[in-house]
């Protein structure tokens, strides 16, 4: 299941924070290595886009809450589906109502 996750941190000094922000990289490359985090972007001035690849809803709230633990922040989450499930179902006309 594929996720979209875009944080907006607690306004906060970005110096105050260093060590957290130096581990939440270190847990966020353990991500991407796994496979977890499929892409990862930094947006301009603070704050994250990502999308994760899990399981599970739940595995997403945990995600998130560890995200939390480095930097608090807001999450905005939005489930996405790979852009053939819906280009079958235009192909194919199939009616929305007899998904």
């Amino acid at each position: 299941m594929y996720f979209l996750v875009i944080s907006t941190p607690k306004p906060e000094k970005p110096s105050t924070i260093r060590e957290d922000q130096k581990r939440w990289w270190d847990w966020l490359n353990a991500l991407v290595e796994r496979g977890v985090a499929k892409h990862v972007y930094t947006k301009l001035g603070r704050g994250a886009v990502i999308i994760f690849d899990v399981d599970s809803h739940e595995t997403v709230h945990k995600l998130l809450n560890q995200w939390a633990e480095f930097v608090p922040a807001t999450f905005e989450v939005e489930a996405l589906l790979p852009k053939e499930y819906q280009e079958r179902i235009a192909m194919t006309r199939t009616n929305p109502m007899a998904l």
